[in-house]
């Protein structure tokens, strides 16, 4: 009763949080209107730098809880970084009549399958783009935090045609939860699975057989929001689909932070696991120095490392980089790491404690 009691404090300390969100301004992003059906009743906004040209690449980007597309945008420095470099962004958002707290809703089933929901909203958005801007469809990637890096767990795992990689930020594995009581024990890492069983979930999402997007992993070591189990569940769950063994390629230190990468065959990273040292729940930024990138918000975090200009590097976004050598960010020190380790109840007469359960997990966007 502990950890459940701390666990809906925390989520209903966040909706204080989410009316300052809300007011979020406009920022640099602009309306993309008439995207398709959009059964999910999503926004969407967008972000083509003037300097676009040729066949550009496309990110996606799934703000958090409490969060709006134009903040997550200015804490992210997503769109600065688009403008330096020549790509494309999504921006899809939450309406509040979705969910109370604009949370993407990952743990809803009407909401995280192929061609249902706010799935199916995401890839409408993403194929207007694909029209409207001549992107090339080999270079689409998503990124995500919290419940959007949750989302970016569907969409990689129900849409994997669509997406070359994907980047997840204190997020969950696909398939961790499909009611609220799940979603809560998932976001405390409740619920240990095999690497085999996570992987069977992803492939049989849509049946196929491959190629698979590239996976990035990013979580805070310190996070009580959602526990960073769940990036080894991640780590676990793509390792099986991609055939690949725990054992990383390359180990390394980034500052105090660890980073590993699994290569595949041909020599090309297909997973990276930061764990970020001391970390709480949010997106890593260094908004100082030569690689500065974004604004300290809440859930956007000064940690000395930028998410946004590693993972940029890693998708080759940056102009002359790599995913295997980027000459533009900090040198990373080599390092031996160690190897990182229910329906519903009947409705009943509800009690005072229920109610009060109910209601934080209503502020905290879990219960519509």
């Amino acid at each position: 009763m502990k950890k459940l009691s701390a666990t809906i404090a925390q989520l209903a300390a966040m909706h204080p949080m989410s009316a300052a969100s809300a007011k979020e301004p406009q920022g640099r992003l602009k309306d993309l209107a008439g995207f398709g059906s959009n059964p999910g009743a999503l926004r969407a906004k967008a972000h083509v730098p003037k300097n676009i040209r040729g066949h550009p690449a496309l990110v996606v980007v799934l703000h958090g809880c409490t969060q709006t597309a134009a903040g997550y945008d200015r804490g992210s420095g997503w769109s600065q970084l688009a403008d330096e470099h020549g790509f494309a962004l999504l921006f899809p958002e939450q309406q509040r009549g979705n969910n109370p707290n604009l949370c993407f809703n990952w743990f809803s089933p009407a909401d995280a399958a192929r061609d249902r929901g706010e799935a199916l909203s995401i890839r409408q958005m993403i194929a207007t783009m694909v029209e409207t801007y001549d992107i090339d469809a080999s270079r689409i990637f998503v990124t995500g935090l919290s419940a959007g890096g949750a989302m970016a767990s569907i969409l990689l795992a129900t849409y994997p045609e669509v997406f070359a990689g994907g980047a997840i930020i204190a997020g969950l594995p696909y398939g961790a939860a499909s009611n609220v009581s799940q979603a809560l024990e998932a976001m405390r890492g409740a619920g240990r699975h095999s690497g085999a069983e996570l992987g069977d979930r992803v492939r049989r999402a849509v049946g196929h057989s491959g190629p698979w997007p590239s996976i990035s992993i990013w979580h805070g070591t310190a996070d009580a929001t959602v526990s960073d189990i769940n990036a080894d569940a991640i780590l676990a769950q793509w390792l099986s689909v991609h055939g690949l063994d725990g054992r990383p390629s390359t180990t390394a230190m980034v500052g105090s932070h660890p980073h590993r990468r699994w290569m595949d065959k041909a020599g090309r990273t297909v997973i990276e696991d930061y764990r970020i040292t001391g970390m709480g729940h949010g997106t890593p930024l260094a908004t100082t120095g030569r690689d500065a990138c974004g604004t300290v918000m809440p859930h956007m975090l000064e940690v000395g490392i930028s998410s946004t200009r590693r993972m940029a590097a890693t998708w080759k976004l940056l102009d002359g980089s790599s995913s295997d050598a980027t000459s533009t960010l900090p040198a990373e020190k080599t390092a031996q790491l160690e190897r990182l380790p229910s329906a519903e109840p009947a409705p009943a007469a509800k009690t005072d404690v229920e109610k009060i359960i109910e209601d934080a997990l209503r502020a905290a966007g879990l219960m519509r």
